[in-house]
């Protein structure tokens, strides 16, 4: 009879110690779980954020980009046809040359300047041989006629004669020392409008 009330208090004591070791899990309210939602809500923007910024240009699916701004369209380039006429040799930039225009300015909208550039006065160094450079992109001169001597830059004076060409780098100082009174010769510039600078 002992023994039988001792093994029912042993179960008694045993039941109320795993009552009070695990307590039964507690009901979330209806905010909480609303505030769980949010929270995981949250976890997987900022996963998503960082895997598209790990993620590399060029891949399977790459990043959204704004899409870019459209670019004014240019005119479209128009053919350029000049034939030779002695009428067309005009005063331009120096003032011991006459020029003539090849058209190229209106056919490419002020991209490119091409003329014919004579000389009609015998050289002058007073005048003539001022060290300058022009404020361009590109520019190519070819003899048509005649010879001119120039230096350009730190190079030693060259004579360049018929059939001779060079390319003057943007704002290369140079200058003309000398040229005989037959020589023509082509220049090819960009852009159409450029600045001479004297020094």
């Amino acid at each position: 009879m002992a023994k039988a009330r001792t093994k029912k208090s042993l179960k008694t004591k045993r039941a109320a110690k795993s009552r009070t070791t695990t307590p039964k899990p507690a009901v979330k309210t209806s905010a909480a779980k609303r505030s769980a939602k949010k929270s995981t809500a949250k976890k997987a923007i900022a996963k998503s954020t960082k895997s598209n910024a790990r993620r590399k240009i060029g891949s399977r699916k790459p990043l959204a980009v704004a899409a870019p701004i459209a670019k004014k369209a240019a005119r479209p380039q128009r053919v350029a046809v000049s034939h030779y006429n002695n009428a067309d040799f005009e005063s331009g930039l120096r003032t011991y040359a006459q020029y003539r225009d090849l058209g190229m300015v209106d056919a490419t909208n002020g991209m490119v300047r091409a003329h014919v550039l004579r000389f009609t006065e015998p050289c002058d160094p007073k005048v003539v041989s001022k060290l300058h450079y022009h404020d361009t992109q590109f520019q190519m001169v070819y003899v048509l006629k005649g010879w001119v001597k120039t230096k350009l830059g730190d190079h030693d004076e060259i004579t360049m004669r018929q059939g001779s060409s060079w390319t003057q780098p943007p704002k290369i100082k140079h200058v003309i020392n000398d040229y005989s009174d037959d020589c023509e010769l082509l220049e090819i510039i960009l852009p159409a409008d450029f600045e001479t600078v004297e020094i």
